[in-house]
Order: structure tokens, then C-alpha cells, then sequence
């Protein structure tokens, strides 16, 4: 008998639905880097043990600059998890990559300005420079391309996400900076999540949901968090489906 996978997630805005756990319980941890955003609902997907937490709490109180980043990677840790997935909403940079499209990233860009985004904050106790060159997992990003493929759900196989600071949307002239650097799609959090995971080695994949074309095309009037709340919205089901699909072929 193998031992039973612990499967963390951490769920974007609109993708914290806990219904999704069998025989869930609510479980409050504080770390030593405080309070995570919510209270940990544990419970199981399959033959999956899976702790599942929401980014920006259960009322989505916090902002990208408030999550306590930290703490809810710690958190995974504590619970050792083998791997996490998070999902996120992101605004799209490329014409090809649709409202409604996910995107399973495989680099970032770190643009935030004003977060804790590091374990090592003090080299006291010895040097430590986290090697963050493929900062997703590759064997993970495998399985969830594979679960995608075979639910027939449309999934860009690899992206290159720039997270800035927010909480407000690109300008225009950024906008445009961030295509000419290379960035397929942007957010306000993954970067700082997957450099925690990194630091923790922890495997960590990101299925990002593009819900806008931020607003670089000027075809399109500039995002708005109504659109985004919509379209998430409309797609969350697809989510959650290859979600439960990829935790199933975890265990």
C-alpha cells in the first residue's frame, strides 16, 4: 500500500470552492510568519488527502500586497503537502491567448515592489540563493497538460507570467513593456508564491485563467473586475474539474 499524497491548493479569486473536498474539516494554523490568509479546509479528492486554501480569504478581504505569502506557503509545508497547484485569474498579453483560456505557466517575471518574498531574509545562520530556474514543476505541469488534453479543455502548454505589485491594472505604455519582455500573461501573486515554494522544494504549478487583454489592445476597452469576476465565473467548473481530474491521477 502506498503511502496517501497530500495535494495542497491554493485557489485564485473565485476558486476557493471547498465543496470539492470530501469529508472536509476546517482547520486554523498560525506559522511563524502569522496568520495565513484562511483557515485550511482538509479533507479528499479521490484517494488524495488534499488542504485547500484560499489566496485572498473566503471574502477576498486581502489584497495581492496583503496575502501573507508566507504563511500560506509555510502552512503547506506544516501539512507536507507533496505538491501544490494553484489557480489564478490573469489578464492575457498575447492576441492568441483568449478570455476564458488557461495558460499552465512555466516562468515568471517578478515585478512586485513591496512584499515579503523570501525565507532567507537574513543570512545569519548561513548563505542561502534559491536557484529559481524553472521555478514550476515540470513532472506536475505534465500531469495537468495530460488531465487537460483528455477533458478537452483548452490549455496553453506553457506561459511566461509577469506578476506585478497592483492592487491597480497596468497602464497602457507598462502594458506594452511587458509583451516586449516576453511575458505572455500577467498577474499579482504567482511569482512571490512560487519563489516560497521554490525556497520550501516544494513542486508548485499555476493553471492561470485569462479573463482579459489587460489593456495593451486597444481594440478592446481596458480590463475591469467585474469582466474578470465574470468570466471566471463562466470557466470555474473547468477548473474544478481538471483540478479533481489531476488530484485523481496524483493518487
Amino acid at each position: 500500500m502506498h503511502d496517501m499524497k497530500t495535494v495542497g491548493i491554493i485557489g485564485g479569486s473565485g476558486l476557493d470552492k471547498p465543496e470539492i473536498l470530501q469529508n472536509a474539516k476546517e482547520v486554523e494554523v498560525v506559522t511563524p510568519y502569522g496568520n495565513p490568509s484562511s483557515t485550511l479546509k482538509i479533507g479528499n479528492i479521490g484517494n488524495c488527502k488534499v488542504v485547500l486554501l484560499s489566496r485572498h480569504g473566503y471574502s477576498h478581504q486581502y489584497s495581492p500586497t496583503e496575502v501573507n505569502y508566507r504563511a500560506n506557503i509555510y502552512a503547506m509545508k506544516e501539512q507536507n503537502v507533496d505538491v501544490i497547484i494553484a489557480t489564478t485569474a490573469c489578464g492575457s498579453l498575447r492576441q492568441e491567448i483568449g478570455r476564458g483560456d488557461f495558460v499552465l505557466l512555466n516562468q515568471f517575471i517578478d515585478f512586485t515592489k513591496k512584499r515579503s518574498n523570501t525565507f532567507f531574509d537574513s543570512f545569519a545562520t548561513g548563505i542561502a540563493h534559491s536557484g529559481m530556474a524553472d521555478p514550476f514543476d515540470e513532472s506536475l505541469r505534465k500531469i495537468i497538460l495530460d488531465n487537460a488534453h483528455k477533458l478537452g479543455i483548452k490549455i496553453h502548454p506553457k506561459g511566461t507570467v509577469v506578476t506585478i505589485e497592483g492592487p491597480r491594472f497596468s497602464t497602457r505604455a507598462e502594458s506594452r513593456m511587458f509583451r516586449s519582455w516576453g511575458a505572455d500573461v500577467i498577474n499579482m501573486s504567482i511569482a512571490t508564491e512560487a519563489s516560497l515554494a521554490n525556497e520550501l522544494k516544494i513542486p508548485y504549478a499555476a493553471i492561470a485563467m485569462s479573463t482579459d487583454y489587460d489593456c495593451w489592445k486597444e481594440d478592446e476597452p481596458p480590463v475591469s473586475w467585474e469582466e474578470v469576476l465574470s468570466i471566471f465565473g463562466k470557466n470555474a467548473n473547468n477548473v474544478i474539474e481538471l483540478l479533481v481530474s489531476t488530484i485523481n491521477s496524483l493518487g
